[in-house]
Protein backbone atom coordinates (compact mmCIF):
# COMPACT_ATOMS: atom_id res chain seq x y z
CA UNK A 1 0.00 0.00 0.00
CA UNK A 2 1.34 3.43 -0.95
CA UNK A 3 2.65 5.60 1.86
CA UNK A 4 2.09 9.35 1.80
CA UNK A 5 3.66 12.05 3.98
CA UNK A 6 3.83 15.83 4.19
CA UNK A 7 7.54 16.59 3.90
CA UNK A 8 10.06 19.24 2.97
CA UNK A 9 12.04 18.72 -0.22
CA UNK A 10 15.27 18.35 1.73
CA UNK A 11 13.72 15.88 4.16
CA UNK A 12 12.42 13.65 1.39
CA UNK A 13 15.88 13.48 -0.21
CA UNK A 14 17.07 11.83 3.00
CA UNK A 15 14.06 9.51 3.21
CA UNK A 16 14.39 8.50 -0.44
CA UNK A 17 18.09 7.76 0.02
CA UNK A 18 17.32 5.30 2.81
CA UNK A 19 14.48 3.70 0.87
CA UNK A 20 16.44 3.21 -2.37
CA UNK A 21 19.18 1.21 -0.68
CA UNK A 22 21.84 3.91 -0.44
CA UNK A 23 24.98 2.57 1.26
CA UNK A 24 26.46 5.82 2.53
CA UNK A 25 25.95 9.57 2.74
CA UNK A 26 28.91 11.87 3.31
CA UNK A 27 28.07 15.54 3.81
CA UNK A 28 28.66 18.83 5.53
CA UNK A 29 26.00 21.31 6.69
CA UNK A 30 25.23 24.45 4.69
CA UNK A 31 21.99 26.42 4.33
CA UNK A 32 19.57 25.80 2.60
CA UNK A 33 20.22 22.04 2.44
CA UNK A 34 21.20 21.20 6.01
CA UNK A 35 17.93 19.33 6.63
CA UNK A 36 19.21 16.47 4.44
CA UNK A 37 21.99 15.64 6.90
CA UNK A 38 19.79 16.50 9.89
CA UNK A 39 16.99 14.19 8.73
CA UNK A 40 19.41 11.33 8.06
CA UNK A 41 20.86 11.78 11.54
CA UNK A 42 17.39 11.74 13.13
CA UNK A 43 16.31 8.71 11.10
CA UNK A 44 19.41 6.70 12.17
CA UNK A 45 19.41 4.43 9.10
CA UNK A 46 22.51 2.62 10.36
CA UNK A 47 20.15 0.86 12.77
CA UNK A 48 17.61 0.09 10.03
CA UNK A 49 19.57 -0.75 6.87
CA UNK A 50 23.22 -0.39 7.86
CA UNK A 51 23.57 2.81 5.82
CA UNK A 52 26.52 4.98 6.85
CA UNK A 53 25.77 8.65 7.60
CA UNK A 54 28.85 10.74 8.24
CA UNK A 55 29.38 14.46 8.68
CA UNK A 56 32.81 15.06 7.22
CA UNK A 57 35.20 17.79 8.35
CA UNK A 58 34.66 19.68 5.08
CA UNK A 59 33.03 19.50 1.67
CA UNK A 60 36.37 18.45 0.17
CA UNK A 61 36.61 15.54 2.59
CA UNK A 62 33.01 14.52 1.87
CA UNK A 63 33.43 14.29 -1.91
CA UNK A 64 36.64 12.27 -1.53
CA UNK A 65 34.79 9.86 0.76
CA UNK A 66 32.19 9.55 -2.01
CA UNK A 67 35.02 8.69 -4.41
CA UNK A 68 36.18 5.91 -2.11
CA UNK A 69 32.72 4.45 -1.64
CA UNK A 70 31.88 4.67 -5.34
CA UNK A 71 35.16 2.94 -6.23
CA UNK A 72 33.95 -0.02 -4.16
CA UNK A 73 30.78 -0.27 -6.26
CA UNK A 74 28.53 1.08 -3.51
CA UNK A 75 25.58 3.47 -3.77
CA UNK A 76 27.00 6.63 -2.20
CA UNK A 77 25.90 10.25 -2.22
CA UNK A 78 26.56 13.72 -0.92
CA UNK A 79 24.69 17.02 -0.86
CA UNK A 80 25.50 20.68 -0.43
CA UNK A 81 24.56 24.14 -1.62
CA UNK A 82 26.31 26.36 -4.14
CA UNK A 83 29.58 27.40 -2.38
CA UNK A 84 29.91 23.87 -0.99
CA UNK A 85 29.40 22.35 -4.44
CA UNK A 86 32.16 24.63 -5.74
CA UNK A 87 34.49 23.12 -3.14
CA UNK A 88 33.57 19.64 -4.37
CA UNK A 89 34.39 20.32 -8.03
CA UNK A 90 37.85 18.73 -7.97
CA UNK A 91 36.39 15.53 -6.54
CA UNK A 92 33.50 15.55 -9.00
CA UNK A 93 35.80 15.76 -12.02
CA UNK A 94 37.90 12.92 -10.53
CA UNK A 95 34.72 10.85 -10.22
CA UNK A 96 33.78 11.60 -13.83
CA UNK A 97 37.34 10.86 -14.98
CA UNK A 98 37.39 7.53 -13.13
CA UNK A 99 33.87 6.68 -14.39
CA UNK A 100 32.53 6.22 -10.88
CA UNK A 101 28.76 6.38 -10.28
CA UNK A 102 27.44 8.50 -7.43
CA UNK A 103 24.70 10.98 -6.60
CA UNK A 104 25.28 14.65 -5.75
CA UNK A 105 22.50 17.01 -4.63
CA UNK A 106 22.83 20.80 -5.00
CA UNK A 107 20.15 22.90 -3.30
CA UNK A 108 21.12 26.15 -4.99
CA UNK A 109 21.42 29.49 -3.19
CA UNK A 110 22.25 32.95 -4.50
CA UNK A 111 25.80 33.95 -5.37
CA UNK A 112 28.45 34.67 -6.41
CA UNK A 113 30.80 33.98 -3.53
CA UNK A 114 29.11 33.35 -0.21
CA UNK A 115 26.13 35.27 -1.61
CA UNK A 116 22.88 34.71 0.22
CA UNK A 117 21.03 31.79 1.76
CA UNK A 118 17.96 32.58 -0.38
CA UNK A 119 17.11 30.43 -3.46
CA UNK A 120 18.61 30.86 -6.92
CA UNK A 121 19.30 28.96 -10.16
CA UNK A 122 22.67 30.49 -10.92
CA UNK A 123 24.62 27.20 -10.82
CA UNK A 124 23.33 26.07 -14.23
CA UNK A 125 26.63 26.66 -16.03
CA UNK A 126 28.57 24.91 -13.27
CA UNK A 127 26.25 21.92 -13.41
CA UNK A 128 25.76 21.30 -17.13
CA UNK A 129 28.95 22.71 -18.64
CA UNK A 130 31.32 21.01 -16.19
CA UNK A 131 32.25 22.98 -13.08
CA UNK A 132 35.62 21.28 -12.77
CA UNK A 133 38.37 20.78 -15.33
CA UNK A 134 38.40 18.59 -18.42
CA UNK A 135 35.81 17.50 -20.97
CA UNK A 136 33.20 15.80 -18.82
CA UNK A 137 29.47 15.85 -18.22
CA UNK A 138 27.21 15.10 -15.28
CA UNK A 139 23.73 13.64 -15.68
CA UNK A 140 21.65 16.55 -14.34
CA UNK A 141 18.07 16.19 -13.07
CA UNK A 142 16.03 19.31 -12.22
CA UNK A 143 13.09 18.63 -9.86
CA UNK A 144 10.13 21.01 -9.83
CA UNK A 145 8.29 19.49 -6.87
CA UNK A 146 8.90 17.71 -3.59
CA UNK A 147 7.59 14.55 -5.28
CA UNK A 148 10.31 14.79 -7.90
CA UNK A 149 12.92 15.34 -5.17
CA UNK A 150 11.83 11.93 -3.91
CA UNK A 151 11.66 10.26 -7.31
CA UNK A 152 14.95 11.58 -8.64
CA UNK A 153 17.07 10.01 -5.89
CA UNK A 154 16.37 6.49 -7.14
CA UNK A 155 16.43 7.66 -10.77
CA UNK A 156 19.73 9.45 -10.20
CA UNK A 157 21.36 6.29 -8.84
CA UNK A 158 19.84 4.22 -11.66
CA UNK A 159 21.30 6.48 -14.35
CA UNK A 160 24.62 6.87 -12.53
CA UNK A 161 25.19 3.11 -12.44
CA UNK A 162 23.77 2.54 -15.94
CA UNK A 163 26.36 4.89 -17.44
CA UNK A 164 29.06 4.79 -14.72
CA UNK A 165 28.82 8.54 -14.37
CA UNK A 166 28.09 10.97 -11.52
CA UNK A 167 24.50 12.20 -11.43
CA UNK A 168 23.41 15.55 -10.01
CA UNK A 169 20.03 16.63 -8.66
CA UNK A 170 19.99 20.39 -9.29
CA UNK A 171 17.36 21.77 -6.93
CA UNK A 172 17.05 25.18 -5.28
CA UNK A 173 16.12 26.69 -1.94
CA UNK A 174 12.44 26.94 -2.89
CA UNK A 175 12.00 23.23 -3.63
CA UNK A 176 14.31 22.23 -0.77
CA UNK A 177 12.39 24.19 1.86
CA UNK A 178 8.78 23.87 0.65
CA UNK A 179 6.43 21.22 2.03
CA UNK A 180 4.13 19.06 -0.11
CA UNK A 181 2.41 15.71 0.07
CA UNK A 182 4.73 13.01 -1.21
CA UNK A 183 4.15 9.43 -2.28
CA UNK A 184 7.18 7.75 -0.75
CA UNK A 185 9.19 5.25 -2.76
CA UNK A 186 9.01 1.54 -1.94
CA UNK A 187 11.86 0.23 0.19
CA UNK A 188 14.71 -1.46 -1.66
CA UNK A 189 17.28 -3.45 0.33
CA UNK A 190 20.91 -2.45 0.06
CA UNK A 191 23.00 -4.59 -2.27
CA UNK A 192 24.75 -7.51 -0.60
CA UNK A 193 28.49 -7.92 -1.13
CA UNK A 194 27.70 -10.71 -3.58
CA UNK A 195 25.32 -8.47 -5.52
CA UNK A 196 27.90 -5.67 -5.67
CA UNK A 197 30.43 -8.11 -7.15
CA UNK A 198 27.88 -9.48 -9.63
CA UNK A 199 26.65 -6.04 -10.74
CA UNK A 200 29.83 -3.96 -10.52
CA UNK A 201 32.69 -6.42 -10.13
CA UNK A 202 34.02 -5.76 -13.63
CA UNK A 203 35.22 -2.31 -12.54
CA UNK A 204 34.78 -1.91 -8.75
CA UNK A 205 37.57 -2.52 -6.25
CA UNK A 206 35.88 -5.51 -4.64
CA UNK A 207 39.03 -7.61 -4.32
CA UNK A 208 41.20 -9.22 -7.00
CA UNK A 209 39.99 -12.56 -8.29
CA UNK A 210 41.89 -15.04 -10.46
CA UNK A 211 39.61 -14.62 -13.47
CA UNK A 212 40.13 -10.91 -14.14
CA UNK A 213 42.80 -8.19 -14.13
CA UNK A 214 43.19 -5.93 -11.12
CA UNK A 215 40.59 -3.14 -10.90
CA UNK A 216 42.11 0.29 -10.31
CA UNK A 217 39.97 3.38 -9.68
CA UNK A 218 41.87 6.33 -11.08
CA UNK A 219 41.46 9.27 -13.44
CA UNK A 220 45.22 9.44 -14.13
CA UNK A 221 46.69 8.37 -17.47
CA UNK A 222 50.16 9.68 -18.35
CA UNK A 223 50.16 8.22 -21.87
CA UNK A 224 48.63 11.01 -24.00
CA UNK A 225 47.51 8.70 -26.80
CA UNK A 226 45.66 6.45 -24.37
CA UNK A 227 44.16 9.47 -22.61
CA UNK A 228 42.86 10.76 -25.94
CA UNK A 229 41.23 7.40 -26.62
CA UNK A 230 39.67 7.46 -23.17
CA UNK A 231 38.27 10.94 -23.86
CA UNK A 232 36.74 9.61 -27.10
CA UNK A 233 35.12 6.87 -25.02
CA UNK A 234 33.66 9.46 -22.63
CA UNK A 235 32.31 11.57 -25.49
CA UNK A 236 30.66 8.49 -27.01
CA UNK A 237 29.02 7.79 -23.66
CA UNK A 238 27.74 11.37 -23.37
CA UNK A 239 26.35 11.12 -26.92
CA UNK A 240 24.49 7.94 -25.94
CA UNK A 241 23.07 9.67 -22.87
CA UNK A 242 21.95 12.60 -25.04
CA UNK A 243 20.20 10.20 -27.42
CA UNK A 244 18.48 8.00 -24.83
CA UNK A 245 17.86 9.90 -21.58
CA UNK A 246 16.29 13.26 -22.47
CA UNK A 247 13.31 14.09 -20.24
CA UNK A 248 11.00 17.11 -20.44
CA UNK A 249 7.41 18.19 -19.86
CA UNK A 250 5.18 20.29 -22.13
CA UNK A 251 2.27 22.27 -20.68
CA UNK A 252 -0.37 24.10 -22.75
CA UNK A 253 1.78 23.83 -25.88
CA UNK A 254 -0.78 22.49 -28.37
CA UNK A 255 -2.12 25.92 -29.36
CA UNK A 256 0.75 28.05 -28.02
CA UNK A 257 1.89 31.08 -29.98
CA UNK A 258 4.59 31.89 -27.44
CA UNK A 259 6.70 29.65 -25.20
CA UNK A 260 8.22 29.79 -21.73
CA UNK A 261 11.26 27.59 -21.12
CA UNK A 262 11.97 27.14 -17.42
CA UNK A 263 13.08 24.44 -14.99
CA UNK A 264 12.71 23.83 -11.27
CA UNK A 265 10.83 26.38 -9.19
CA UNK A 266 10.78 28.87 -12.08
CA UNK A 267 8.69 26.42 -14.07
CA UNK A 268 6.07 26.42 -11.31
CA UNK A 269 5.90 30.21 -11.46
CA UNK A 270 5.51 29.97 -15.24
CA UNK A 271 2.51 27.64 -14.87
CA UNK A 272 0.66 30.39 -13.00
CA UNK A 273 1.92 32.93 -15.53
CA UNK A 274 0.35 30.82 -18.30
CA UNK A 275 -3.05 31.13 -16.61
CA UNK A 276 -2.68 34.90 -16.22
CA UNK A 277 -1.49 35.36 -19.81
CA UNK A 278 -4.30 33.26 -21.27
CA UNK A 279 -6.84 35.33 -19.34
CA UNK A 280 -5.46 38.27 -21.36
CA UNK A 281 -5.77 36.33 -24.61
CA UNK A 282 -2.06 35.50 -24.91
CA UNK A 283 -1.60 31.86 -25.93
CA UNK A 284 1.58 30.77 -24.20
CA UNK A 285 2.85 27.34 -23.21
CA UNK A 286 5.70 25.94 -21.15
CA UNK A 287 8.49 23.54 -22.01
CA UNK A 288 10.09 22.34 -18.79
CA UNK A 289 13.46 20.57 -19.11
CA UNK A 290 13.62 17.76 -16.55
CA UNK A 291 17.10 16.73 -17.62
CA UNK A 292 19.46 19.69 -18.03
CA UNK A 293 22.04 17.29 -19.37
CA UNK A 294 20.99 15.70 -21.59
CA UNK A 295 19.17 18.84 -22.73
CA UNK A 296 15.87 18.69 -24.69
CA UNK A 297 17.35 20.51 -27.69
CA UNK A 298 15.19 18.73 -30.29
CA UNK A 299 11.97 19.45 -28.39
CA UNK A 300 12.83 23.16 -28.28
CA UNK A 301 13.72 23.11 -31.99
CA UNK A 302 10.32 21.60 -32.76
CA UNK A 303 8.53 24.27 -30.71
CA UNK A 304 10.53 26.99 -32.44
CA UNK A 305 8.81 25.96 -35.69
CA UNK A 306 5.39 26.70 -34.14
CA UNK A 307 5.78 29.78 -31.91
CA UNK A 308 6.51 33.47 -32.48
CA UNK A 309 8.93 33.89 -29.60
CA UNK A 310 10.49 32.19 -26.56
CA UNK A 311 11.11 33.58 -23.08
CA UNK A 312 13.40 31.72 -20.71
CA UNK A 313 12.66 32.31 -17.04
CA UNK A 314 15.50 31.63 -14.60
CA UNK A 315 16.49 32.83 -11.15
CA UNK A 316 19.81 33.98 -12.57
CA UNK A 317 21.27 36.63 -14.85
CA UNK A 318 20.61 34.29 -17.77
CA UNK A 319 22.42 30.98 -18.22
CA UNK A 320 20.07 28.36 -19.69
CA UNK A 321 19.00 30.98 -22.23
CA UNK A 322 22.27 30.29 -24.08
CA UNK A 323 21.29 26.66 -24.66
CA UNK A 324 17.83 27.72 -25.83
CA UNK A 325 19.40 30.17 -28.32
CA UNK A 326 21.73 27.43 -29.57
CA UNK A 327 18.76 25.13 -30.08
CA UNK A 328 16.64 27.75 -31.84
CA UNK A 329 19.57 28.96 -33.96
CA UNK A 330 17.95 32.31 -34.78
CA UNK A 331 14.65 30.87 -36.02
CA UNK A 332 12.58 32.92 -33.52
CA UNK A 333 13.30 35.59 -30.97
CA UNK A 334 14.64 34.32 -27.62
CA UNK A 335 14.88 36.55 -24.55
CA UNK A 336 15.60 35.98 -20.88
CA UNK A 337 13.81 37.20 -17.77
CA UNK A 338 14.96 36.52 -14.26
CA UNK A 339 15.45 37.74 -10.74
CA UNK A 340 18.68 36.83 -8.99
CA UNK A 341 20.68 37.26 -5.83
CA UNK A 342 18.00 35.34 -3.94
CA UNK A 343 14.95 37.16 -5.34
CA UNK A 344 12.03 35.16 -6.78
CA UNK A 345 10.02 36.45 -9.77
CA UNK A 346 6.24 36.71 -9.53
CA UNK A 347 3.86 35.32 -12.19
CA UNK A 348 2.76 38.88 -13.02
CA UNK A 349 6.37 39.92 -13.61
CA UNK A 350 6.82 36.96 -15.95
CA UNK A 351 3.72 37.91 -17.99
CA UNK A 352 4.90 41.54 -18.21
CA UNK A 353 8.32 40.37 -19.38
CA UNK A 354 6.66 38.24 -22.07
CA UNK A 355 4.69 41.26 -23.26
CA UNK A 356 7.61 43.71 -23.12
CA UNK A 357 10.48 41.54 -24.38
CA UNK A 358 8.76 39.19 -26.84
CA UNK A 359 5.34 40.44 -27.95
CA UNK A 360 6.04 44.19 -28.08
CA UNK A 361 9.79 43.90 -28.45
Amino acid sequence: MAEYKLMKGNEVIAEAAIRCGCDAYFGYPITPQSEILETLTLRQPWLETGMVVLQAESEVAAINMVYGGAACGKKVMTSSSSPGISLKQEGITYLAGAELPCLVVNVVRGGPGLGTIQPAQSDYFQSVKGGGHGDYKLIVLAPASVQEMNDFVDLGFELAFKYRNPALILSDGVIGQMMEKVKLSPVKPRWTDEEVIKLNGSWATTGKTADRPRNIATSLELDSARQEQFNHKLQAKYKEIQEKEVRFEKIACDDAEYLFVAYGSSSRICQKAIDLAREKGIKVGLLRPITLFPYPTKAIQEMAEKVKGILTVEMSAGQMVEDVRLAVNGKVKVEHFGRFGGMIPSPNEVVKALEDLIIKG
